[in-house]
């Protein structure tokens, strides 16, 4: 019998959204935990198969899993209209730099073929190309959209095409890993479409660390949360 953690904070969606998942999965155990601390804690068990961090405060956890995979990041893994894709960084403290965002972009294309998915990459910025000058952060993050769009191409055999600011081509185009420029951007992006539009959503997957952990957003529904547990119950196998 599998073992899956999740973490229950103030958000009681993750209770109905266990006794879902238990009816149609009935011979996986769920172990609810309720502290930052017991969840880092079943992330490290061997006994437990996948966590999901449900709505425990994010920071802590990852800080002090981060003492034991200091390479980690996340990808939020969404589906889109009759398509899904990766989203990231959608940490606001990831994805601060362009070798940040190219460790990012690698993790996603791995994950993509391990589901057996052609990667199809868009990169983000925070302006047109022709709003280069209009202020130092917005060229330098269309300066750097440029510099990780030739790493890409230079580094792997992967599509790839900058559209700076035109997240709705990137989307149009369906491209299944879209880096936004950094992951405070990359995490307004992912409440506008998932906790806003209600596109469906699996949670964030982890990378970087040997277990199965899906973090997940303290303000998800349960349908959202029943979809995490399903995804960490498929990634465990």
């Amino acid at each position: 019998m599998k073992t899956i953690a999740i973490g229950v904070g103030e958000n009681e969606n993750i209770i109905q959204a266990c006794h879902i998942f238990k009816e149609k999965h009935p011979k996986t155990d769920i172990r609810l935990i309720y502290s930052d601390e017991d969840l880092v804690k079943a992330v490290l068990n061997d006994n437990i198969d996948a966590v999901v961090r449900g709505s425990l405060p994010a920071s802590n956890i990852m800080q002090e899993l981060k003492q034991h995979y200091p390479d980690l990041s996340r990808a939020t893994y969404v589906n889109g209209d009759e398509y899904e894709f990766l989203l990231s960084p959608v940490g606001i403290d990831e994805g601060t730099n362009v070798e940040e965002r190219f460790e990012i972009t690698k993790h996603c294309i791995d994950f993509l073929k391990k589901v057996d998915k052609k990667p199809k990459i868009a990169i983000l910025a925070e302006g047109r190309e022709d709003d280069f000058g209009r202020g130092s952060e917005v060229s330098n993050s269309i300066k750097e959209s440029k510099k990780l769009t030739k790493l890409i191409k230079e580094q792997t055999d992967e599509e790839v095409e900058n559209y700076f600011i035109l997240i709705e081509k990137a989307i149009n185009s369906k491209a299944n890993i879209i880096i936004a420029p950094n992951g405070r951007v990359g995490n307004i992006i992912f409440r506008t479409l998932v906790l806003l539009n209600s596109w469906p959503s699996h949670g964030a997957i982890t990378f970087g660390i040997d277990r199965v952990y899906i973090d997940t957003s303290r303000d998800q529904s349960i349908e959202g949360y029943v979809r995490s547990l399903t995804l960490a119950e498929k990634l465990s196998d």
